[in-house]
């Protein structure tokens, strides 16, 4: 055997070798990842340049994912690595050729979706991690495949990662030769509960955890979302508020009520716990009907802007986060069911996909939450193992997210806080002001929580970005006091900064003290 031949074969065997002199590209081509993960599938093994634009022809179209634009040289790994005798994984590992951090990380997903964010993977292998993701137990963002199938309903809520975790680690062990020195992960909404459910369940698996805007209290949640199609009803009926309005005269409503409460007129709700929308000043004059809502309307906005609860006050989810109106309309008021609700209820609930959300009432959320299944709830009061361990967890949210509302966010680090007086010291949470739902919005929402714009021009440091944060935090026990949020003019990078913000660690307030309001000068965190 040639001594080439020999060194590639050491390689494939797990001795990734510098001393035998080949090419990293040779080293990835002669990766076997197949044989060590037991009764997986190889889809793909590709050596991919700096500048690359790879292509993934067999994704599922509504992932909206048919390409990612890569910016480091690495190698590529894509398997199938079943769960059971029913449900598989699809497996994503991007092992980055300067590995010099020896950091690894798992990606989230989102929504109800089986989706494996190629953006998160680019961005991070771009600044030296070794990348995993999986596409949560299903392809696409229907959940129809979990329809009477316990085994990807498991899954998606917590084997998925667990699994792509497990063999993400042993591979990237093999091709480089030596065990990750730290471990992370990195999800928003729905990858935000994934990763608080990892914390609890496998405390081991991650040394820090980012879990931004966390779908936490996972079946509340979804009946929530389910509540707003029965008080809006269908487009062209009765009393319906179209978009226009919506965008128009109600969210410059609430903006008149509540954007100055900060001191300053910017379009931005600084402290949403401050905003109690009264939406009854919209209501129509006797004899007026422009520009104002009727009775039946306002009694919608009533229930929209409360929180909610059984009929005998008993709580069931926070009230929406005022001034989301802009990107809410899309979903919540479209007229038409929310879908990430619609299907938990029709393919996992009721095991109906007849189920006409139409009909949902109190008694399908009470269900969800009795069935709770494998426990996807996600809202635990304590995580010991993962404290004890040293873990770091870091939560953050937007004030006007329109899909999960922060005070949910709020209200889960306050019960933990309740019973950890010292949760500070391993958990961080941080209310990004003026940002929708995980990125954009009017505030300074960029603090690089993922790829594309969401970690585009901002340099990977603590003060700036959210994952660089938790690095310093894990590895030199730099805790963030707090998290500067970048609004970029337009929301375009080329065009320069319009202006910055330190987000404040909850519990304190962004209180302005004077000054240019786009200065951080003009701040305080009190």
């Amino acid at each position: 055997m040639s001594f080439l031949k020999l060194c590639l074969a050491l390689a494939a065997i797990i001795i990734a070798s510098d001393a035998c002199g080949i090419s990293f590209e040779d080293r990835c081509l002669a990766f076997a990842p197949e044989k060590l993960i037991h009764n997986s599938t190889l889809w793909a093994l590709e050596y991919v340049t700096n500048g690359t634009t790879l292509e993934f022809p067999d994704n599922v179209a509504s992932c909206a994912r048919p390409s990612q634009l890569i910016a480091t040289k690495l190698c590529r790994i894509a398997l199938s690595i079943p769960t059971s005798r029913r449900s598989s994984i699809t497996f994503e590992l991007w092992l980055p050729e300067q590995w010099d951090s020896a950091r690894y990380l798992s990606t989230g997903n989102g929504g109800i979706d089986g989706c494996v964010k190629y953006e998160d993977l680019a961005y991070t292998t771009a600044n030296g991690f070794a990348a995993m993701g999986t596409n949560n137990g299903h392809n696409g963002t229907t959940a129809s495949t979990l329809y009477n199938n316990p085994d990807i309903v498991e899954d998606f809520s917590y084997r998925a990662l667990h699994t792509g975790t497990t063999a993400g680690k042993l591979l990237t062990k093999a091709f480089y030769g030596k065990t990750p020195e730290h471990s992370y992960y990195y999800g928003c909404s729905l990858g935000g509960r994934m990763g608080i459910k990892a914390a609890e369940l496998f405390p081991e698996d991650y040394d820090g955890i980012v879990a931004g805007c966390p779908a936490v209290d996972f079946n509340r949640l979804q009946g929530e979302r389910a509540m707003f199609f029965p008080i809006t009803g269908a487009i062209n009926t009765t009393n319906f508020i179209n978009a226009d309005v919506w965008t128009g005269l109600i969210h410059d409503e609430v903006l008149k009520q509540c954007d100055g409460l900060d001191g300053i007129v910017d379009g931005i709700i600084e402290v949403p716990d401050r905003c109690f929308f009264n939406p009854e000043t919209l209501l129509c004059a006797a004899g007026n009907s422009i520009d104002c809502l009727n009775t039946d309307q306002v009694g919608q906005l009533v229930q929209i802007y409360a929180t909610y609860k059984y009929p005998d006050g008993t709580f069931i989810f926070p009230r929406m986060n005022p001034g989301n109106e802009l990107d809410a309309v899309t979903k919540f008021f479209a007229g038409a069911p929310f879908s990430y609700s619609q299907d938990w209820f029709r393919y996992v609930v009721l095991n109906d996909p007849a189920w006409d959300p139409a009909t949902y009432s109190f008694t399908d959320v009470t269900l969800a939450q009795d069935l709770n299944p494998y426990d996807i709830e996600t809202y635990p009061q304590v995580l010991p193992a993962f404290k004890a361990r040293g873990g770091k967890l870091l939560s953050y949210h937007g004030g006007q997210d329109n899909q999960i509302t922060s005070f949910n966010t709020e209200r889960f680090w306050d019960q933990m806080a309740d019973a950890d007086p010292e949760l500070h010291n391993w958990y961080r949470f941080f209310r990004i002001s003026g940002m929708f739902h995980c990125n954009s919005g009017p505030g300074a929402w960029v603090v690089g929580q993922g790829g594309g714009a969401s970690g585009a021009g901002v340099p990977f440091e603590p003060r700036q970005n959210v994952l660089a944060a938790m690095v310093a935090w894990v590895e030199k026990g730099e805790a963030p006091d707090s998290l500067t949020g970048t609004k970029f003019v337009n929301d375009t990078v080329s065009l320069g900064i319009d202006f910055q913000r330190k987000h404040c660690l909850y519990p304190k307030t962004q209180t302005y003290v004077g000054g240019d309001h786009k200065l951080a000068s003009g701040w305080l965190c009190i």
